[in-house]
């Protein structure tokens, strides 16, 4: 399989011969993963890395509509292998994708990590019987953000200030001023948060990749401990390698495992980085039969 380079050497050569250049070598190579793998493909890409700040990069309850095109059509029987590359987002809208994808396949879905699935990314994986990593994929914690503060910060700091003010009443105006600046039922909504968080990815394993085993509470119950702890992966951008996925109890198959395979998702995924690149695509959802929505930045 082709290298970033000859991937964009490719794409050349066909727009050079007048074909949608980014288009065909990205669906070519998309076909190839199914005929290897014998299952339904849908990449699900965000392009935040080339477009920072593209709001409609992360997951949101929009998405169901490009997820409802890309499956129309496929045969259900024979599972899903969903491609993840996003940086996270609404929590309620990754519950509801992975319903409807449920609701689709069964638990019959694969996750394909060729980089980076991050936050709510990292749920939608925990979803799946299966998480498919090579040395360079990431996942990432899954603590609940509100406008990038971390909801577990806010209840440390306001543990931190009790204790302060416990042993030194005097801070008491210092404290007030800290943790002011929070609405009075912000605490309530933070710890709310978390244990949805908490109870959404526990059921998801206990139904999916634990579905089967005799252990599947304690392995789902350390897991979720694992990726919603603030304390212990301290930001919520912690970038957690294959090593760790597999240390916390996930079930992760290696792509290095199988060199066919690991060739032709990474050239899949040099084509959307591609696109995402020499294009205004901002997210593409797409299956291997080329149906696909793409969401473009103005």
């Amino acid at each position: 399989m082709p290298n970033w380079t000859q991937v964009l050497a490719e794409i050349i050569v066909r727009e050079q011969a007048g074909e949608n250049g980014i288009d065909a070598v990205r669906r070519k190579y998309l076909g190839l993963l199914q005929q290897k793998t014998g299952r339904n493909v849908i990449a699900y890409y965000s392009g935040f890395l080339q477009k920072p700040g593209y709001a409609f990069g992360q997951v949101n309850d929009d998405d169901k509509n490009g997820f409802m095109n890309a499956v129309h059509g496929l045969d259900r029987d024979i599972g899903l292998d969903l491609i993840l590359h996003t940086p996270g987002g609404d929590l309620s809208a990754a519950e509801s994708i992975v319903h409807y994808l449920r609701q689709m396949f069964g638990t019959n879905i694969r996750a394909i990590i060729p980089q980076l699935a991050m936050s709510a990314g990292t749920m939608i994986a925990c979803a799946c019987q299966e998480i498919v990593m090579g040395k360079q994929s990431n996942i990432g914690p899954f603590d609940p953000q509100f406008g990038g503060i971390p909801a577990h910060g806010v209840l440390e700091e306001f543990e931190k200030a009790i204790a302060e003010v416990k042993k030194d009443p005097l801070s008491v105006p210092i404290w007030q001023t800290i943790i002011g600046k929070y609405h009075p039922t912000f605490l309530g909504e933070c710890e709310k948060a978390i244990e949805l968080a908490d109870d959404i990815v526990y059921r998801w394993l206990m139904t999916g990749m634990f579905n089967t085993d005799p252990d599947a509470d304690e392995k789902s119950k350390n897991i979720v401990l694992a990726l919603n702890d603030h304390a212990g992966t301290k930001t919520h951008s912690r970038h957690l390698h294959i090593d760790d996925a597999v240390g916390f109890g996930l079930k992760v198959f290696q792509l290095e495992d199988d060199p066919e395979l690991q060739d032709l998702v990474l050239t899949v995924h040099h084509a959307y980085m591609h696109t995402f690149a020499n294009a205004t695509a901002g997210k593409i959802i797409e299956n291997h039969h080329g149906s696909v929505i793409v969401l473009h930045v103005q």
